[in-house]
């Protein structure tokens, strides 16, 4: 700490320095040297990027419950066509119709594919994030799971001074509408412990688990810790390691955890080919059809349409 009689004044930095509050030598330092540079001292959170990863069939190299001996096995499977035409519904009756109606558009949403995926594909991707000005998509060639989403998270990050936020979710995932806007609602109210730690969790832990078919939209409520589409995580501009360097289940031992209750935030895609049914590891789960109260519901908090869900998975 540093040491200061109660008279002592600095003048020039009197903003920083005239005052009785006693800061760590290394923090005043980092203070000093922004209000010196004519920079902002003060953390805002509408300053801070976010960044959304969305693996689409990536054929990563681990990151899979479902073992395959090679990287074209994988693939094989990944791009299987019962498989890739149910990914690609879920993909667009509920993952991008929430993030088309964010309430705060200032984010970047990376969608990484491999780079064998067969071009049919690709342009049908592409076709459906056509409206998304904020889509960044990536081919990479199949490699270690952490390592590929690390640099790719990496390449879309700003050179800003302060935390970026990373949220993950797969293809069949949904966030609701005001997600990012709470996200940034969130990291204000927690600036104290973004300052203090190279990474923090923001955990929106209620939700839903709903599966989409041609019936319509089946679902039941869930609160849930640390799930993967209701979850965020702050990195230090220093800190190169990325919410995809963690196992989103033990983000507690690594960082502080702050959970938010009472609002739904997510849905947790349910159907055929879920990862974790594929190997039956997974709890069973019951759905029952969505009342016209609920329906209501989907569309406002997620920009869901049951309609919608109908007709594509009819088609």
């Amino acid at each position: 700490m540093i040491p200061m009689p109660d008279d002592a004044r600095i003048w020039g930095v009197a903003v920083l320095v005239n005052s009785t509050c006693r800061l760590p030598l290394a923090r005043l330092d980092d203070m000093l040297i922004l209000y010196l540079r004519g920079e902002k001292t003060t953390m805002d959170s509408r300053d801070m990027q976010v960044i959304g990863l969305c693996r689409f069939s990536y054929p990563a190299l681990g990151g899979f419950q479902v073992e395959h001996d090679t990287p074209s096995d994988r693939s094989a499977f990944l791009y299987a066509r019962d498989r890739i035409e149910e990914r690609f519904a879920t993909f667009e009756t509920f993952t991008l119709p929430p993030l088309r109606a964010q309430t705060d558009g200032d984010f970047t949403f990376l969608v990484v594919i491999g780079d064998d995926f067969p071009t049919v594909y690709h342009d049908r991707l592409m076709d459906l994030l056509r409206d998304i000005p904020q889509a960044v998509v990536q081919a990479h060639a199949p490699g270690p799971h952490r390592a590929v989403m690390k640099q790719a998270i990496n390449s879309v990050r700003d050179d800003r001074k302060l935390p970026c936020f990373q949220f993950r979710m797969d293809d069949d995932d949904a966030v609701s509408v005001t997600f990012i806007e709470r996200l940034r609602e969130a990291a204000q109210d927690c600036r104290p412990l973004l300052r203090k730690n190279k990474h923090v969790a923001i955990d929106f832990n209620q939700g839903w688990i709903a599966r989409p078919s041609k019936t319509g939209i089946d679902a039941s409520p869930t609160v849930e810790p640390l799930w993967t589409a209701g979850l965020a995580m702050s990195s230090k501009p220093s800190a190169a390691n990325t919410i995809m360097n963690f196992g989103h289940s033990k983000l507690a031992r690594f960082m502080p955890v702050v959970s938010f209750t009472g609002e739904d935030m997510f849905i947790r895609g349910h159907n055929d080919f879920n990862d974790s049914r594929q190997t039956g590891r997974v709890r069973k789960v019951d759905l029952v059809s969505l009342s016209s109260e609920q329906d209501a519901l989907f569309r406002q908090t997620y920009n869901i349409c049951s309609d919608h869900v109908r007709r594509v998975f009819s088609d």
